[in-house]
């Protein structure tokens, strides 16, 4: 098997391998070690390309083919979660949580042991929240905290990462009110990363890896509506 390219601490934030280069098996590893800095996950979101390893590995970046996404105008929303949205169930608030929603999303899923949100990768995202380059959604059941989601905006592009659900449907009543903020601020894509049967539900769909990465090019330079997450916080 080819090894992946092995990135040097000291090299340039930027300086990632062509995506075309990543491994098909597993899909989409393309290069090891570098650091976490906020500017060097930035650069390989800008590229199309991620982190995501365990605590006993080094630092794993990836660039699968195809790749998930959704277009916000092409937003699912069942019958059933309808009937969820319209009983008001939840209230929904932006960057209010974001620590919390990242240990949220890093606890150990059912039937799961361990976690891919490293320490490591928390303190990354918490870093990339404070320069206002991470964003998080909260799911709320009265003063409790029973779902959300958080991920990277970059132009038009929003970079989902990860999200948790203590509650049934609360994940998902995250999503669609995230969507549909995306939507009015003028974003053009979400990056679902791989495809999940969740996900799919919503709307989610894959598109070659070169399509994205072209995508990205267009949209990362643009700019969204000027009322975008820092007028949206609180209570929606």
């Amino acid at each position: 098997m080819v090894a992946p390219y092995w990135l040097e601490l000291g090299a340039p934030v930027d300086h990632f391998p062509d995506v075309a280069l990543a491994l098909r098996e597993p899909d989409g590893l393309l290069a090891v070690g570098g650091d976490l800095s906020p500017e060097r996950i930035l650069a390989a979101y800008r590229q199309g390309i991620f982190p995501w390893y365990s605590e006993d590995q080094p630092i794993l970046w990836w660039s699968p083919d195809p790749r998930a996404v959704l277009f916000p105008e092409q937003l699912k929303i069942s019958r059933s979660l309808r009937k969820v949205l319209k009983k008001g169930l939840f209230s929904i608030t932006i960057d209010q949580a974001f620590p919390r929603v990242i240990e949220g999303c890093a606890a150990p899923r059912k039937g799961e042991e361990g976690t891919w949100i490293t320490a490591e990768m928390a303190l990354a995202y918490r870093r990339l929240h404070e320069r206002g380059a991470a964003h998080s959604v909260e799911c709320w059941e009265g003063e409790e905290l029973v779902g959300g989601l958080y991920g990277v905006a970059l132009g038009k592009v929003f970079f989902g990462e990860s999200m948790f659900s203590h509650r049934s449907d609360a994940s998902k009543v995250a999503f669609v009110h995230l969507v549909q903020l995306l939507q009015q601020w003028g974003y053009e894509l979400i990056d679902c990363q791989v495809t999940t049967r969740h996900l799919a539900s919503l709307g989610a769909v894959t598109v070659p890896r070169q399509q994205f990465v072209q995508m990205l090019r267009r949209l990362c330079e643009q700019e969204p509506a000027e009322e975008s997450w820092g007028a949206c916080k609180g209570n929606q």
